[in-house]
């Protein structure tokens, strides 16, 4: 019951920012404008709109020629200068957080958060939630599960400025941060668990407990996939504590999650789910309608194999939401432009910069985004492609991070090719991993490799499929023909393996994002030690 008035009250007052929304699609060009405005004249007089003269720009053309685009090792500088207290130093908000996420090197980078961005985050979850809730109205009569990110080892960086969030729910920000938290079926607090086994025990416990659950976000699908394994692994434990209350387990964690976890004994429901396999994914949550995840590029195989898992369940591809930015969200079946959001601006193959009108089905681009946080003309990384229009808005799907490049000797691989190929290659081998990363491996003898690093057992044909398709690639071909490169291997790995890769670069899980492509040459020893 307090998850549904939660709800209600939640999508009451989204209902304004989704009726916004849908105006704007309409006239992107008029939107992105009104955004724009808004964000120089709000800004003028910080350190950044000072040195860029931010008070006597007067439209787009003037912006562009003043605003430079920029990587974030440009804006770095003025982010330590926040970390040291100065205010108004990339906006006139105050930064109340630097928010770290992962940099296209595997470094961190700290995003600063402020109050202009966290409505401009809202002007995007809002609309999405509301949609979600028009097409599957079930949803809103229960709870919903949204994946918790363990919090990270205190960091030792001097900074005046609070880095990272207590919980991923901080995005959201005052009412909306209340009323979203008021419907989750797990509490927050399983952020303090950093043990990743510990942790997934625990969230499974906390669903069982709920036979309402309605709506389950997560990141990559193999994240639930991974979660669904457990659930059969620890069934009997599981079934034990539900009917006891409590958690057997709950020796040495924080004090605030065994106040979470010391529940009343649930026989009724422990018997009820005693009757039932830990596959039935229908008779545990009878009232599971949708499951949200990311679906594409290199998601599309692991989210594939979910769906297996999940017959009659609805699978909502995720928008494009970063740290930085929210480039898209999922409306209308489609995944347009956060339009009313940020400021958006888009390289083609060519170089040419063009804005959100200007963008043609089927085209490629690079995205280039300005925010409310202080990213002014920030190259997000991203590589989308138009896949049909909402209203007069491009609506979007991501391809992979145009950034990530590997290059021993020439064969200059890019993430989205590779994404494709293994695509391509899987499909014609029957094979669906729900965790493939191509990364180059030096020899000390001979010439260096590519090795795809993947779970599940690859059929013997497999590498010479990929290799094939990483052929069409001339530089590619070239050095296989001069044998600067040696043929690709494959090396299975644990299920899972994606989140230890982002886990042994210090990321949050919900800050890990899923990748084709490492130019890292020292995987296997680094971070696959135990591979075959």
């Amino acid at each position: 019951m307090i998850a549904a008035i939660a709800n209600a009250a939640w999508l009451a007052a989204s209902s304004p920012a989704w009726a916004r929304f849908l105006r704007a699609l309409r006239n992107p060009q008029a939107a992105q404008q009104e955004v724009l405005s808004a964000m120089i004249a709000r800004n003028a007089l910080c350190a950044y709109g000072r040195a860029h003269r931010f008070d006597s720009i007067c439209n787009y053309q003037q912006f562009r020629e003043r605003v430079p685009i920029v990587e974030y090792e440009t804006l770095e500088p003025w982010v330590h200068r926040v970390m040291k207290g100065e205010q108004g130093v990339l906006t006139t908000d105050s930064v109340t957080r630097l928010v770290p996420t992962g940099g296209s090197s595997g470094g961190r980078k700290l995003i600063p958060y402020t109050a202009s961005f966290q409505r401009q985050m809202n002007a995007a979850i809002g609309p999405w939630m509301f949609d979600l809730a028009r097409e599957y109205p079930a949803i809103v009569g229960g709870s919903a599960y949204w994946s918790i990110s363990p919090s990270l080892p205190e960091t030792s960086d001097p900074s005046a400025v609070p880095i990272g969030f207590d919980d991923d729910s901080s995005y959201l920000g005052g009412v909306a941060q209340k009323l979203a938290e008021a419907t989750f079926a797990v509490p927050n607090a399983l952020r303090l668990v950093r043990d990743v086994e510990t942790s997934r025990y625990l969230t499974l416990l906390f669903l069982l407990r709920q036979r309402g659950l309605r709506l389950v976000s997560v990141w990559h699908p193999s994240f639930l996939a991974l979660m669904l394994d457990a659930l059969c692994a620890s069934w009997d434990e599981l079934l034990a504590d539900v009917k006891n209350g409590g958690c057997r387990r709950a020796g040495g964690l924080p004090a605030k999650v065994r106040a979470c976890i010391s529940a009343e004994p649930m026989r009724q429901r422990a018997s009820e789910l005693r009757s039932l396999a830990p596959s039935d994914i229908h008779g545990i949550w009878p009232r599971l309608k949708v499951v949200s995840c990311w679906g594409d590029a290199q998601s599309a195989l692991p989210q594939a194999e979910l769906r297996k898992r999940l017959p009659g369940i609805s699978i909502q591809n995720k928008g494009l939401l970063a740290t930085e930015a929210v480039v898209s969200i999922p409306f209308h079946g489609r995944h347009p432009l956060a339009i009313r959001s940020h400021f958006f601006e888009f390289e083609n193959s060519r170089g040419d910069v063009l804005l959100a009108h200007e963008l043609c089905e089927a085209e490629q681009y690079s995205v280039i985004v300005t925010t409310g946080g202080g990213l002014w003309r920030y190259r997000l990384g991203d590589i989308v492609e138009v896949d049909g229009f909402v209203g007069r808005t491009p609506s979007i799907r991501f391809l992979g991070r145009g950034g990530s490049t590997s290059d021993l000797c020439g064969e200059k691989l890019t993430e989205v090719f590779v994404t494709r190929a293994i695509a391509e290659a899987c499909e014609g081998c029957s094979f669906a991993p729900s965790f493939a990363l191509l990364a180059p491996e030096r020899c000390a003898s001979g010439p260096s490799h590519y090795t795809l690093f993947c779970d599940g057992r690859f059929p013997e044909s497999f590498a010479r499929v990929l290799d094939d398709w990483l052929r069409k690639n001339p530089h590619y071909a070239l050095c296989r023909d001069l044998g600067q490169l040696a043929p690709l291997q494959c090396c299975s790995v644990q299920t899972g393996s994606y989140f230890r890769v982002g886990i042994e670069a210090g990321q949050r899980i919900g800050d890990i994002k899923p990748r084709a492509l490492s130019p890292r040459t020292d995987l296997r020893t680094a971070v696959f030690a135990d591979a075959g």
